[in-house]
């Protein structure tokens, strides 16, 4: 047989015949699972299966193509990246089965999980997110100055998405050596290309972000190793990103459920002719570098590690529930502060979360400054303490951002640490989980708070869920400038903070005073966790307050009193806790005005010892009343606390309406009135 009897020419260059066979091997591990894991799926014993058939020599072919230690971020499709890194076949079964001793403990499926081990990083459903991720990983070793390339996918379909723009453009604008692959299979699930875009060729995307675009034979396991090798060799030398257009054909329906009666049959037979594992094997074949004999050894040995490693992940059991584990893994764990501990003790504080003293305002000289000074006082000590950190948002580098808060800091920490960022909420955020991954701190300005929106996915979905699905830590700040009482509208005075409190896996912060401002930002850097902060505008640089001036932290997750009474309580949060003091003040009423601080995990402790001590409580906040925080808390208390109240708990909180421009509709909206009128009632009750 000659080498034109396959349907695909392969060059093999100066590669030698032990790298030829190689990526034989290799090739086929993924085809032969693949035909087991077709048969388990109609035994039962697989629920779901995304099938690469018609597709290996992509994944194959750039995997091996890369160091073992450069990062990889496959889809659903990319079995081969995962045999190609090795990873233990009992291990991969046991995680397809929802087995504990997969990746996920069993909760996730597929290739949704990651393995730094294997410098693995898996997709989320969402597809185009993972791309702003790899983006991060590569911006990590740019910053180490190490010479690293990260690779990672995206389907025709996924490259749609507004993800696939943002993570190319930020790719491009910050020259990060990334190798984007586009696995151009023709179809999105059933749609095909011509519903899905109407350019000729993914190739024509490159130039229009000032990148580099090839496109290769996606089923020529050669073409796409000696492609991806020699970009990547360029690229550790020459950072910049590259895109990369791979042609191929998925042979089998989107998943397995889905079928394949879309495509018609004189495509599937064209495709067929183009299987890239029996082309390759048929050249090895007719160039004498493969022997029948070693073709059947191969295929027996590798037939006979999936045997080995089906065995192992059937020995084991299915995952029973341990609900405090369950728990507990939403959050990576935090090393305690030793010497806030202590020195809480020494003061006989221990035990009474409201009374804890962040453990530099205890002896250290303060003095009197702004809100806004004190946010960027604790962010530039946060620099000082955590060279690892990266400042990322609109206008923050010259600028010093819109409120001035990182005004100067390009001079004292250059712009390889605060950075620009173009408009793209929801790659920076990709960005900083992908920094994470590489062991650095992140902080992500959101201009308004209001704009987060544009990262939502980003932020409930990747960085929240990442630790209890795989084990990786979001150690990423989000700081949201948000309230009303300037007269912006509906798109600059949200508060939204509800919105994120029922996400597990992230924690909120909402400081009400300048101490607490520094002390929470701070802790909010400590914390190895995703942390949003917010912080209210018009708090910046109306309200004045005793700050230390050494760094400390505000313990997260702790209620504090702003003022101490005993006819009623009024629980709240920022804005809230100005508006709670000045009612009672006016109103000559002695009340507890409990100051949460933190939203997600909030105080319950401290929360039912003021209603046990008063019997009477207002929940106040500035978020609208529908679905708010208060709503919540106003719930455990009636479930937890009901033999204490001695009146029903009462709920104030803005009107259930977007937020209006004019003064006198914002005031209206705005619950200071409302507050007032209730207070009284509730008093009088």
């Amino acid at each position: 047989m000659t080498p034109a009897a396959t349907a695909l020419q392969f060059d093999r260059l100066d590669l030698s015949n032990e790298t030829l066979l190689h990526l034989y091997q290799h090739l086929l591990r993924p085809r032969l699972i693949e035909e087991k894991m077709l048969i388990l799926l109609r035994q039962g014993k697989v629920s779901k299966w995304f099938s690469g058939i018609g597709q290996e020599a992509i994944s194959v072919g750039s995997t091996l193509a890369l160091e073992a230690d450069e990062y990889i971020l496959p889809l659903h499709r990319n079995l081969g990246v995962f045999t190609g890194r090795e990873v233990p076949l009992g291990r991969l079964f046991a995680q397809w089965q929802g087995k504990r001793t997969g990746f996920t403990k069993g909760r996730d499926r597929s290739f949704h999980f990651g393995t730094n081990e294997h410098h693995i990083v898996g997709m989320i459903s969402h597809l185009g997110p993972q791309l702003a991720v790899a983006g991060g990983i590569a911006l990590a070793d740019l910053l180490d100055k190490k010479p690293k390339v990260t690779l990672t996918y995206s389907g025709d379909g996924g490259a749609s998405e507004g993800d696939f723009h943002e993570a190319l453009n930020v790719a491009a604008v910050w020259q990060l050596p990334v190798i984007f692959m586009i696995e151009n299979n023709g179809y999105g699930l059933s749609t095909p290309s011509n519903e899905q875009f109407r350019f000729k060729s993914f190739v024509d995307k490159g130039p229009a972000y000032g990148m580099e675009a090839v496109q290769v034979d996606g089923n020529n396991v050669l073409e796409v190793y000696t492609t991806v090798k020699r970009l990547a060799e360029d690229l550790r030398e020459n950072p910049r990103p590259v895109l990369v257009e791979a042609l191929t054909f998925r042979m089998r329906g989107h998943e397995e459920a889905s079928g394949t009666k879309y495509v018609p049959q004189s495509l599937m037979e064209e495709w067929a002719a183009k299987d890239p594992v029996e082309n390759y094997e048929k050249w090895l074949l007719a160039e004498g570098i493969l022997t029948e004999t070693a073709k059947h050894g191969i295929r027996e040995k590798i037939k006979a590690a999936i045997e080995a490693g089906l065995e192992e992940a059937d020995a084991e059991p299915m995952p029973t529930a341990d609900i405090a584990e369950e728990i507990a893994d939403m959050y990576a764990a935090a090393s305690p502060n030793e010497e806030l501990r202590m020195k809480n003790e020494e003061l006989g504080a221990s035990g009474n979360s409201s009374f804890l003293i962040p453990h530099s305002s205890l002896s250290e000289a303060k003095r009197e400054i702004r809100f806004i000074d004190a946010i960027s006082e604790g962010l530039k000590q946060s620099m000082e303490r955590y060279p690892e950190l990266v400042l990322m948002g609109q206008d923050i580098a010259d600028y010093g951002g819109v409120f001035k808060i990182t005004e100067g800091f390009v001079a004292e920490f250059g712009k390889a640490r605060v950075r620009n960022t173009p408009l793209c909420e929801s790659a920076i955020v990709g960005i900083g989980l992908g920094l994470s991954i590489k062991h650095k701190k992140s902080m992500v300005e959101m201009q308004f708070a209001d704009f987060v929106t544009c990262g939502f996915n980003q932020i409930v979905n990747n960085l929240a869920k990442s630790h209890y699905r795989w084990g990786q830590n979001a150690d990423v700040v989000i700081r949201m400038p948000t309230g009303a009482g300037s007269a912006a509208g509906p798109f600059h005075s949200q508060s939204n903070e509800a919105w994120f409190v029922h996400t597990p896996g992230l924690k909120v912060v909402y400081p009400s005073n300048p101490h607490d401002a520094k002390g929470l930002l701070c802790a909010a850097f400590e914390d190895p966790n995703p942390v949003l902060y917010f912080e209210h505008k018009m708090l910046y640089r109306s309200l004045t307050g005793p700050v230390p001036e050494a760094y400390y932290t505000t313990p997260i997750g702790q209620a504090a009193l702003a003022a101490e009474g005993d006819e009623l309580s009024i629980i709240t949060y920022g804005m809230g806790v100005r508006w709670a003091l000045q009612t009672c003040q006016d109103l000559g009423v002695s009340a507890d005005v409990l100051d949460l601080r933190t939203l997600l995990p909030w105080d319950q402790a401290a929360v039912r010892r003021t209603v046990e001590k008063n019997g009477r409580v207002l929940v106040l906040h500035e978020d609208t009343m529908t679905g708010g925080i208060g709503g919540e808390i106003a719930a455990w208390i009636g479930e937890n606390c009901f033999e204490h109240l001695d009146a029903p708990v009462r709920r104030v909180a803005s009107l259930d309406t977007a937020i209006p421009f004019a003064p006198p509709l914002e005031a209206a909206f705005l619950p200071q009135q409302r507050l007032r009128e209730q207070v009284q009632a509730l008093r009088n009750y």
